[in-house]
C-alpha cells in the first residue's frame, strides 16, 4: 500500500505556478503511475484541504548534450495541477514563495 507522500513527490515552484496561487491553483511532481483520484486523496490527506479538480501532465524527456557524445536525456516525470476549492485554506508550503 502507497502512502500519501509516495504520490505526491515534491511541489513545483516556478513563475507560472506562483501565479496560479491567488485562484488556489498549485502544482506539484507526482508518481508517474498515480491517477487522479488517488493525487486528490493524497493532496487532502498530507495538507488538509478540499481538492475540486486535479488535471495531469506527462512531461517527456529532453535531449541534452553532455559534450561531444554522446546524446543524454532528461527524465520523464509526471505533473499534477490542484484546484482548490474557495472555502479551502491556503497550502503553507506556497506562502513564502510569492
Amino acid at each position: 500500500m502507497r502512502t500519501a507522500y509516495d504520490i505526491v513527490i515534491r511541489p513545483i515552484i516556478t513563475e507560472q505556478s506562483m501565479e496560479d496561487l491567488d485562484i488556489k491553483k498549485y502544482a506539484f511532481e507526482v508518481a508517474k503511475d498515480a491517477n487522479k483520484i488517488e493525487i486528490k486523496k493524497a493532496v487532502e490527506e498530507i495538507f488538509g484541504v478540499t481538492v475540486i479538480k486535479v488535471t495531469t501532465e506527462n512531461v517527456h524527456p529532453k535531449q541534452k548534450r553532455t559534450g561531444a557524445y554522446p546524446m543524454g536525456k532528461t527524465p520523464s516525470w509526471k505533473k499534477a495541477v490542484v484546484k482548490l476549492s474557495a472555502d479551502s485554506k491556503n497550502i503553507e508550503l506556497f506562502e513564502g514563495m510569492v
